[in-house]
């Protein structure tokens, strides 16, 4: 799949980058492995409906992440999907009267050029689904190979039973998100509640592909972990990815399926951390999708929003906290972001090299952007009041590099 235009990340000499700390969603802050790779893991999009703030936030976090590791020194390898067969997919498709296929690709082109806009540093690899059908396959015949996979009217499940000792929440509530998340937990035959689907055999009129188990398509969580694990998996890390990220509402099941299946799979660890976003609400209410209160990247740039000025605005809250969306915020952005540019116009700045330090410690305490976009509205404010240094370059290449605010 084309990926969207790399924008240039300016390298910062003369600065030291403490390890990465980052709150794992489940072990708490950790400090990152030392070592001079970095392989992330990022779960893409279901390409039914257009990127909204909510999708903007989450890959804002992870190029960040992406950014230090980069500016730190490290070689970041970097794969996203794309799950462009999926129910929510097929029901839009049949409720508008369109092609799946051509709405899904419609809808990963305005992805692309939304991130692209919004200066998202893009994955290595950006996989499709439909693209990876003979990858997935031989991962689930892997399963089955190891005695985790059984039938039901010719659909095919992952054994979950002995990867339970790490479930996030208690069983009964496992099993209501499980069933709000596209489980089947009361279906007749199943060996558990919690165990997933990893081959759905052909309905109607939905897509299928031939395979080994059948006329079908692959469940959400195994395609997750073949592509991550036939894309960054060298045979010589354990875990397999450094990090694998999402959304929060992907801790479970997804995130906590795509690691048990690769256990049984393998015999291995997934992921050495397991980073999750915060959700965007709008008056009140998670933006979503299914909630149809959703507001679009692409239309606000259309209606004249400065990518950039958006970019600010969505680092103005911590990406871990959920957080409110509203014109309000993207008023005060506005006024933040042209302070920053006037100050960056100027012939001499306030002192810049420190400030960069501590933009860099900022980043490094699990992605404090409030901080430290608090830290260049000071500077900004300190360059209009003290001005003694001809830094202003130096300063927005920090800026370009660390936050991705070309300014």
């Amino acid at each position: 799949m084309n990926i969207w235009p790399k924008p240039f990340i300016p390298v910062l000499v003369d600065h030291d980058f403490p390890p990465l700390k980052i709150i794992d969603s489940s072990a708490g802050l950790i400090n990152f492995a030392e070592s001079e790779e970095f392989r992330m893991y990022v779960c893409g999009i279901t390409p039914y409906d257009a990127t909204h703030l909510g999708h903007a936030a989450t890959y804002l976090a992870f190029d960040l992440i992406y950014r230090y590791q980069f500016l730190s020194g490290k070689n970041v390898k970097f794969v996203e999907n794309i799950t462009d067969v999926d129910d929510p997919l097929l029901e839009r498709a049949n409720r508008d009267k369109l092609d799946w296929s051509e709405l899904a690709d419609s809808q990963i082109n305005l992805f692309k050029s939304d991130m692209s806009a919004l200066r998202v540093i893009p994955p290595d690899h950006f996989i499709k689904v439909t693209e990876s059908l003979s990858i997935i396959e031989g991962f689930i015949k892997r399963l089955n190979e190891n005695g985790y996979l059984y039938e039901i009217e010719h659909d095919y499940y992952f054994a979950v039973e002995n990867f339970l000792n790490d479930l996030p929440i208690p069983v009964d509530e496992a099993v209501k998100v499980f069933s709000e998340r596209g489980g089947d937990p009361h279906r007749v035959g199943k060996k558990h509640k919690l165990d997933p689907l990893v081959w759905s055999a052909h309905v109607g009129n939905e897509p299928g592909w031939e395979s080994s188990f059948g006329f079908g398509r692959p469940g959400w969580h195994v395609e997750c972990t073949a592509i991550a694990c036939h894309y960054l998996d060298d045979k010589k890390n354990d875990p397999i990815v450094s990090l694998q990220g999402g959304g929060s509402d992907l801790i479970f099941p997804h995130h906590f399926m795509s690691a048990q299946i690769i256990e049984a799979a393998y015999g291995r660890k997934f992921s050495e951390t397991f980073v999750h976003a915060a959700m965007i609400s709008l008056d009140g209410e998670k933006m979503s999708k299914s909630k149809g209160n959703l507001v679009f990247v692409s239309k606000l740039i259309e209606s004249g929003v400065d990518p950039m000025i958006l970019r600010w605005a969505l680092l103005r809250g911590h990406f871990q906290k959920d957080r409110a969306w509203s014109t309000q915020l993207l008023d005060k952005s506005f006024i933040e972001v042209n302070l920053i540019r006037s100050a960056l116009a100027q012939s001499e700045v306030a002192e810049t090299k420190d400030v960069i330090n501590s933009l860099i410690k900022d980043l490094s305490n699990n992605l404090d952007t409030p901080a430290a976009l608090e830290r260049l509205i000071n500077w900004a404010n300190s360059s209009k009041s003290n001005p003694s240094v001809n830094q202003s370059g130096l300063m927005a290449r920090a800026i370009d590099s660390l936050l991705g605010l070309a300014l």
